[in-house]
């Protein structure tokens, strides 16, 4: 069994010149010195700052998610309202009424369920938001495309 012996800061050989996490070991003969660190959480500065002369469609669209951050859960239902009342029947439309083929479902299937997983997988608002926005584009020119 190893002989181990613990000094406190008060019996130290260097006195109280060292941390009060620092303790002088003894195993067998060697005297090993171990270090206690606590590792202090990092923090972020989490202000945004955009020059105001500089806002182009993306950044403000940005700023936009992230004021609706509050509001992330009423995102996530409005996104699974529009996609299961308007997104979702419209590939049976196309492919009923104007002859779209079969890709169109794949489209459809690939926005929607994007969708489901990064709401329910805990994807932040700007995600939540850029999913949805790039669905309903996606399918305005899915639209545009067989319709005209």
């Amino acid at each position: 069994m190893p002989n181990i012996t613990f000094y406190p800061d008060a019996h130290h050989p260097a006195g109280r010149k060292t941390m009060p996490y620092l303790y002088n070991k003894t195993i067998k003969g060697f005297s090993i010195m171990a270090t206690l660190k606590t590792i202090a959480p990092a923090t972020f500065n989490t202000e945004h700052t955009i020059e105001i002369g500089h806002l182009n469609l993306w950044a403000r669209f940005m700023n936009y998610a992230d004021t609706q951050k509050p509001n992330h859960t009423l995102w996530f239902f409005i996104t699974l309202m529009v996609h299961g009342v308007l997104i979702l029947p419209i590939p049976a439309v196309l492919m009923y009424y104007f002859n779209a083929p079969v890709w169109v479902l794949a489209i459809t299937m690939t926005c929607f369920f994007t969708n489901i997983i990064a709401n329910m997988g805990g994807a932040g608002i700007r995600a939540t938001l850029s999913f949805f926005v790039a669905s309903v584009f996606i399918h305005a020119v899915l639209l545009l495309a067989f319709i005209l």
